[in-house]
């Protein structure tokens, strides 16, 4: 099958629908996605949109927050321009009806979360502000947008000489492949969390969007950078949902099974610690065999505060009124990903990245709580406004690349997505060892990663190629985690502890045909290639 937009977005999250709103309305946009349009992480996420709407907050501090969380690895311009229009952006929500919570006197319900210095955090429905921010976008989205669902994207379709992303090419789970060409196509697939075995994230989260723009030539930026949010909910021998950061900001506080008070004098903000070292705390109680607690005995209303945590710990058998919640740390957000310029433009031209999947340089090593939402909401915006700039497109070339060879259909036969993820968590996981890391990529080598990159995809089922996009992505994360001879925001060497200066700002540069260090303290964003 073929098909013909002006714009194809792969992804439905917040950054892709925030995006297909702002594009021309004279244009055919094409939204694609593997499952469902209301199954991604932006869906389900429960904390808030993080934005300077308070008359006593500040961009600057907002800024500050930011670059203090992310321990000083962004493109500071970046942070700045991500904190001034997202006031902007969020305000341009509310007033086009977005419903937020708000105080007794008509105010809106500022919230705290970890590592914010002032209470800025919005929220809709409580904790369900994704969710009624996604209705609110897919109920008001406009005709001119087309919502194709149950097609997994899993190549771009490139020019002859591999020059011009002009399309990707989509498989049903009944194995039909359709093509869907375009001058302009953006990534917005979220991150991969699902490639850990606990995690926050949908388990369709595979990474991939930046294993098709990997494939393609694309380069790729620090994915060493992983965050593991500090409280999923563990129960049943398992993790099985998030608790949000809010949670901790309305009074709750970390405790061990002999109530002692897990983050006192770990550090200046204890419960609202930025979450690497949230994380890194419980992690360490849990190896020496303890239980880690969210003590919430303390706290009133909290069924109409968070319902759907509520309904989360009824679900899985926690009792609210006893008020100890089970935690554990689990993958909650990728830093890294698609390197892009300020506008969304990666480095081939006619593919861009919004969102999760992008390296925008603004989460530096460990993004600061609910600035995710508020990403989406400003680079789906602006990365609109540079498209609408080169509507219409001139006509596409005719001639087009195809791989020499295509991957048998029992490629990634010998190992199963479970054995993947425990693997990766071993070895890129909350700590990392140089030995662990060493082992699982000869592992991944040892499979075939490097053949599966350079390969065709077309004979291969959806759950096959997802499996071999996991292993594409833990190959990503394993190699920067490697190279990367410090210990920064959420990337923690055993033998390499502290950070360094001379790491501070540079970056883990990955392409098909390479990988190198890049940058600098004071760099700023190099890609410039469509200005």
């Amino acid at each position: 099958m073929n098909r013909q937009a002006d714009v194809i977005i792969v992804g439905s999250g917040l950054a892709a629908l925030q995006l297909a709103h702002h594009l021309h309305s004279t244009s055919h946009v094409i939204i694609l996605t593997k499952t469902k349009i209301r199954q991604s992480n932006s869906y389900i996420a429960q904390g808030g949109i993080a934005a300077v709407i308070d008359k006593g907050d500040s961009i600057h501090s907002h800024v500050e927050d930011t670059l203090n969380a992310g321990r000083h690895h962004h493109f500071i311009e970046e942070v700045e321009r991500l904190a001034d229009e997202g006031a902007a952006a969020v305000k341009e929500l509310i007033a086009g009806g977005l419903h937020i919570d708000r105080d007794a006197d008509g105010q809106p319900s500022l919230g705290l979360e970890g590592a914010h210095s002032a209470k800025r955090i919005i929220h809709s429905g409580g904790d369900a502000t994704g969710r009624h921010t996604v209705e609110h976008l897919l109920a008001t989205l406009p005709e001119n947008v087309e919502i194709i669902e149950g097609e997994m994207a899993y190549d771009c379709l490139l020019s002859e000489d591999r020059s011009l992303c002009i399309g990707v090419k989509t498989k049903s789970k009944e194995g039909v492949i359709s093509y869907c060409w375009a001058p302009h196509v953006v990534i917005a697939t979220g991150g991969a969390g699902a490639v850990y075995p606990a995690t926050s994230n949908q388990p369709t989260m595979t990474g991939d969007g930046v294993a098709i723009a990997f494939r393609a030539g694309a380069e790729i930026a620090d994915m060493e950078f992983v965050q593991f949010h500090p409280t999923l909910l563990f129960a049943n021998g398992a993790a099985q949902g998030l608790i949000s950061e809010a949670v901790r900001g309305a009074g709750a506080k970390l405790i061990d099974g002999s109530g002692s008070l897990l983050m006192e004098g770990v550090h200046p903000l204890k419960d609202l610690a930025p979450r690497h070292i949230a994380a890194y705390e419980i992690y360490k109680a849990r190896t020496k065999g303890k239980e880690v607690f969210l003590d919430i005995r303390g706290m009133e209303h909290f069924e109409k505060q968070f319902p759907t945590i509520t309904a989360l710990c009824k679900r899985n058998g926690v009792s609210i009124s006893d008020g100890l919640l089970p935690v554990a740390p689990g993958s909650h957000f990728l830093m890294g990903g698609i390197s892009v310029d300020s506008n969304g433009c990666t480095t081939i031209p006619g593919l861009y990245a919004v969102g999760e999947a992008a390296h925008s340089g603004v989460h530096g090593a460990n993004r600061l709580a609910s600035n995710s939402l508020l990403e989406g909401i400003v680079y789906g915006r602006r990365l609109a406004a540079f498209i609408n700039r080169r509507l219409p497109a001139s006509q596409l070339p005719a001639r087009v690349f195809y791989y020499d060879s295509q991957l048998p259909a029992e490629s990634a036969g010998g190992f199963s997505k479970e054995e993947l993820r425990n693997r990766t968590m071993k070895a890129a996981g909350i700590i990392r060892t140089p030995e662990n890391l060493q082992s699982h990529v000869r592992y991944l080598e040892a499979l075939g990663v490097r053949e599966w990159i350079e390969s065709g995809l077309d004979e291969l089922e959806q759950e096959a190629i997802e499996k071999i996009y996991m292993s594409i992505n833990s190959y990503l994360i394993s190699r920067a985690a490697l190279l990367r001879t410090e210990s920064r925001g959420a990337h923690i060497r055993t033998d390499f502890m502290a950070e360094e200066v001379h790491w501070r700002g540079k970056r883990v540069i990955q392409t098909k045909d390479r990988i190198n260090i890049r940058g600098g303290q004071h760099e700023r964003n190099p890609i410039r290639i469509h200005a």
